[in-house]
C-alpha cells in the first residue's frame, strides 16, 4: 500500500486579480489533509473509494492503456482527471500500467459535512497524483508535482489560478504568481507531458514566505459555505463590461501584494496588517463596483471584531461565505476575540500552518 497526502489552504490576499497572468497573491497550506492510497488490484477492475463518498465507489477497468470508467455520474472528476494526466507521464517513462484500487480519506470537510472551502479539490488533485508518482516510481520533485496537479486540476474546473493547487504542493506560507493558462491550453496540444513539464510556464513564480515570529493566523468560519466558480465567473462579466475599473483593481492589488511580500522578508507585523487592511478595502470595493457580494455580512462582522482586539481581517477566497482570515500578535487577547466571534456565531477553525518536505522524503517511508 503507498499513502500520500496534501493539506488543504487559505487565501490571505490577492483573491481575484491572482487569476490574471502574473499577478500575485499570498496563500497558507495549513494542517488539514486529502490522503490517498492506492494497492494493486487482485481483480480485473480497480476501485476507487472515498471515506466521503460510500455511496458512490467507483469500477473501472483497463482497455488497452485506458482506464475505462463503468460508471458517468460521479463526484470523482478531480482524481480521474490526475489519474489520467499522471498515468500519461508515466507511459511516456516506459512504465507498465496496473490495476489497482485507490481510498480517499479528506478531513477538509467536518464530519457532519460542513463545507469549510479549504481547497478540498486542489488537495484531492494533489494527493492522488502524488500517490501514483509514488506507485510508479515516477522522478517528480515539487515543480513537477505542481505542474502535473494544476494540468490535472485546470482540465475539470477550466478557470482560476492554481495557487490552491500550488499552496498544497508546497506548504507553509507562499506567494505565488499565476501562469498564463491559455499558453498551457495550447502546448497540451503538441507537446508531450515530459517536454511540457521540463518548459518554464510563462508568468509563473512561486516563493516559500517565512512568516514573522509574533505573527499569529486566526481562522474563522462563519457557516457558509461560497461557490468560488460562480463568483469567479461574475467578476469576469464586471472585467468585459468595466475594464478600466478593473485593471485599476488589478494593479492596486498586484502593489499591495508586494508590499505584504516584503513585509514577510522583513519579518514585520505591521507591514502585513497594514496591507491585509488595504487588500480587504480593495475587495469591498471590487464587491461593490461588479454587484457581487465578497464580504456577506457575517464575515463583516468577524472582521470588525478582529480590528477591536488589534488584528487585520478579511475575507479568504473569493468570499460570499466560507472563512475570513486574521493576522495578529501571539500575545493580544485571542481568548476575548474568539469568544466575541462565538457571540456572533463565528467558528474558530484550530488549525495551523503545514510545512511539506519534498516527495523524495515520502518515498523513505514506503514500506
Amino acid at each position: 500500500m503507498i499513502t500520500a497526502k496534501a493539506p488543504g489552504k487559505l487565501y490571505i490576499a490577492g483573491e481575484y486579480a491572482v487569476v490574471e497572468n502574473g499577478y500575485p497573491a499570498i496563500l497558507v497550506a495549513l494542517n488539514q489533509f486529502v490522503t490517498c492510497s492506492i494497492k494493486v488490484s487482485p481483480a480485473d477492475t480497480g476501485r476507487i473509494i472515498s471515506e466521503q463518498y460510500h455511496e458512490n465507489s467507483l469500477l473501472w477497468r483497463r482497455q488497452g492503456d485506458k482506464m475505462v470508467v463503468d460508471q458517468r455520474d460521479n463526484p470523482f472528476a478531480y482524481i480521474l482527471s490526475a489519474i489520467s494526466v499522471t498515468e500519461e507521464y508515466a507511459r511516456s517513462l516506459d512504465r507498465q500500467l496496473q490495476i489497482y484500487d485507490i481510498y480517499i480519506d479528506s478531513q477538509l470537510d467536518s464530519a457532519n459535512g460542513k463545507k469549510y472551502g479549504l481547497g478540498s479539490s486542489a488537495a484531492v488533485t494533489v494527493a492522488t497524483v502524488k500517490a501514483l508518482c509514488l506507485f510508479y516510481d515516477l522522478p517528480v520533485d515539487k515543480d513537477k508535482l505542481f505542474k502535473l496537479a494544476a494540468i490535472a486540476h485546470f482540465a475539470v474546473q477550466g478557470n482560476g489560478s492554481l495557487g490552491d493547487v500550488a499552496a498544497s504542493v508546497y506548504g507553509g506560507w507562499i506567494a505565488y504568481h499565476s501562469f498564463d493558462r491559455q499558453w498551457l491550453a495550447e502546448q497540451r496540444q503538441y507537446l508531450d507531458l515530459p517536454t511540457l513539464l521540463d518548459l518554464p510556464w510563462p508568468d509563473l513564480k512561486i516563493e516559500s514566505l517565512t512568516a514573522p515570529a509574533n505573527l499569529q493566523l486566526l481562522i474563522g468560519w462563519t457557516g457558509s459555505p461560497a461557490s468560488t466558480s460562480r463568483l469567479v465567473d461574475k467578476i469576469s462579466l464586471f472585467k468585459a463590461r468595466q475594464q478600466d475599473k478593473y485593471h485599476h483593481f488589478l494593479e492596486e492589488s498586484k502593489t499591495c501584494i508586494q508590499r505584504m511580500i516584503e513585509g514577510f522578508h522583513q519579518a514585520d507585523l505591521d507591514v502585513i496588517k497594514r496591507e491585509i487592511r488595504k487588500n480587504r478595502e480593495l475587495l469591498k470595493n471590487l464587491g461593490a463596483n461588479s454587484g457581487v457580494q465578497i464580504e456577506t455580512p457575517i464575515l463583516h462582522e468577524l472582521c470588525r471584531i478582529a480590528e477591536d482586539f488589534g488584528g487585520a481581517a478579511k475575507t479568504s477566497g473569493a468570499g460570499g461565505g466560507d472563512c475570513g482570515i486574521v493576522a495578529i500578535d501571539g500575545h493580544a487577547d485571542l481568548d476575548g476575540l474568539l469568544a466575541a466571534w462565538q457571540t456572533k456565531k463565528i467558528e474558530q477553525l484550530p488549525l495551523a500552518v503545514h510545512f511539506v518536505n519534498s516527495i523524495r522524503r515520502y518515498k523513505l517511508k514506503i514500506k
